[in-house]
């Protein structure tokens, strides 16, 4: 695979003061679950908050950035993705109980981690989070829910950092939460504030082990996967769609439809991002077909496509 042109010199030169990890054409599929895609043109992996802040501020506007972070719901397409990829690392992902059934967690931190916190402090209502294969930054940006909640719900106020490496707070209306979506974009959430009701810590580790067994009963959870491929439409659900246009198993080179769960794409080893977005857009097809219902992806897909899968819809089987 051919590689990006290396601007990690001109980009130290504009910061000398930068303190964190920068990579040129770092591999890219080890942060996503379903371990395809090609590389960041760079990858930056800040020392903190102000190392961020001054990452920002420095860098040009016309390069192009995405954020990363545990990759349970992001596809790498196979050419890799120009500009800067960031990872929010260790020193963000920070997890502390406050006052008044609050938890403030770091966008970096594990959504299943929050969630065993707040249940160790005998905060309720974070329980769901279990169920989200995420980070805080994610489950923020996107809304992130399960099991009938969402994180709207608990959602108390987010910091995150934007182009020009000014701090920016937002409160709930700020965000402007929808299903699966948040209003607030073009910055990076370092960190969220949560808002959760007293209870029992028994009783909410509970709660959680049964969302974990009824993933692991319902989820291909063991798999190379990306979680919901699709969002649910108004009034619907996705994998029922899905499933009455006879999708369930349907295979594209090494991407397949879950057996266990149609609105899971799975990946065998050696299969390619291309072929994996190609079988996704089969299934919208053939759903449009049968239900007249345009199906919206929920996984995020990043960077420029390879090239096209071979065959194309005839290497369906």
């Amino acid at each position: 695979m051919t590689a990006f042109p290396d601007i990690t010199p001109d980009l130290r030169a504009r910061m000398p003061g930068l303190r964190g990890e920068l990579t040129a054409n770092a591999p890219l599929a080890p942060f996503s679950w379903f371990r395809v895609g090609g590389p960041a043109q760079v990858l930056f992996r800040p020392a903190d908050e102000s190392d961020l802040q001054l990452f920002l501020a420095g860098l040009p506007h016309d390069v192009p950035l995405t954020v990363v972070g545990l990759g349970s719901n992001l596809l790498v397409r196979d050419a890799g993705v120009a500009g800067v990829v960031v990872h929010l690392g260790k020193p963000f992902q920070g997890i502390a109980v406050e006052p008044g059934l609050r938890l403030r967690a770091g966008a970096g931190a594990a959504d299943v981690k929050v969630a065993r916190a707040a249940a160790e402090a005998g905060i309720a209502g974070l329980a769901f989070m279990r169920g989200i294969p995420g980070t805080v930054g994610g489950a923020v940006r996107m809304n992130g829910g399960a099991y009938g909640r969402e994180t709207a719900d608990v959602f108390v106020s987010a910091r995150g950092i934007d182009r020009t490496g000014a701090v920016r707070s937002f409160d709930k209306a700020a965000m402007g939460f929808a299903y699966r979506h948040a209003a607030a974009t073009d910055v990076i959430f370092t960190e969220a504030l949560f808002q959760g009701e007293a209870g029992e810590p028994a009783a909410i580790l509970a709660e959680m082990n049964a969302i974990t067994e009824q993933r692991s009963a319902t989820q291909p959870v063991n798999t190379r996967t990306g979680g919901s491929t699709f969002k649910n439409p108004d009034g619907a659900k996705a994998w029922e769609l899905i499933d009455r246009a006879g999708c369930r198993g349907l295979r594209m080179g090494g991407a397949q439809v879950s057996e266990l769960h149609c609105n899971f794409l799975v990946a065998a080893p050696g299969a390619t991002a291309a072929e994996i977005e190609g079988l996704g857009e089969e299934v919208r097809r053939r759903v449009r077909e049968t239900s007249g219902v345009e199906l919206e992806w929920e996984i995020k897909r990043i960077g420029t496509a390879g090239d096209a899968v071979a065959g194309g819809p005839d290497g369906l089987k």
